[in-house]
């Protein structure tokens, strides 16, 4: 038996990155999926290559900031599969960098309605989902940014992920009489379609830069961080609870 036999988990941002390999992993662990992202194409091939590897998933696209999004996700996992047992809920975006002085508020409300408001709207549907199944995981992806680091430019996505663990730790206590477990993964950084790393303005020197910050001296691949979630959502964390889960390299303690 598999870490996620007979589990059903949703999985947000899953059309690169973190997202789409942890719904790789999810899958091939045993979970049926219901997958999201904006972009429909990749979403589909992602859900082609689960079904070919003998798995199970549906590709709903849309944007999360939107409720109905989050509704339609647990309406879908509990018509087609029964019900729900994880949501990683790990969409997001970094935004535009700069300081405070010249940031507009379109580009403030951008990033909290994309990162912080959507975590509550995941919560507010998944929640009487998990509880309806006896219990669950909720997992959100925020950053050690805000939380064991401040980065000049980063004010806005600071915020929206501090915000975040702050949901998340009201939210175990909320839930946790519920046998609700919920926690933040907090990824160090990561070779990603996103990364600045893969901007095509930035040089090698960015990548020796954001490498170097880490005390591992490297950056991680999107599966390492797939597997600390699947860690998350599986019975392994079954005592672990309202953590700040640090998968991050050493980046919060390095100093030089």
């Amino acid at each position: 038996m598999t870490a996620l036999t007979n589990k059903v988990a949703i999985v947000t941002g899953a059309s690169s990155g973190i997202g789409r390999a942890a719904a790789l992993l999810f899958a091939a662990e045993g979970a049926r999926l219901v997958i999201t992202a904006r972009r429909q194409g990749e979403l589909d091939a992602l859900a082609a290559e689960i079904k070919a590897a003998g798995g199970e998933a549906m590709a709903i696209a849309g944007d999360i900031r939107e409720e109905a999004l989050a509704q339609r996700l647990v309406e879908t996992a509990t018509e087609r599969f029964g019900g729900l047992d994880i949501a990683f809920n790990n969409a997001g975006t970094v935004g535009d960098l700069g300081p405070v002085a010249e940031m507009s508020l379109a580009t403030w409300h951008q990033l909290i309605e994309t990162n912080l408001t959507s975590a509550f709207l995941g919560a507010k549907y998944q929640a009487p989902a998990l509880e309806a199944r006896g219990g669950g995981s909720l997992i959100f992806t925020a950053s050690f940014v805000g939380y064991t680091a401040g980065l000049a430019g980063m004010s806005a996505y600071a915020a929206s992920k501090a915000g975040q663990i702050g949901l998340v730790k009201a939210l175990a206590a909320e839930l946790g009489g519920k046998r609700i477990r919920v926690n933040a993964l907090l990824p160090g950084g990561t070779d990603t379609p996103a990364s600045i790393t893969n901007d095509p303005a930035s040089g090698p020197e960015v990548t020796a830069f954001v490498e170097g910050m880490h005390a591992l001296k490297r950056m991680a691949q999107p599966e390492e961080i797939a597997r600390a979630a699947l860690f998350l959502a599986s019975d392994a964390s079954s005592f672990v609870t309202g953590t700040a889960f640090l998968a991050d390299g050493g980046v919060s303690i390095q100093r030089g």
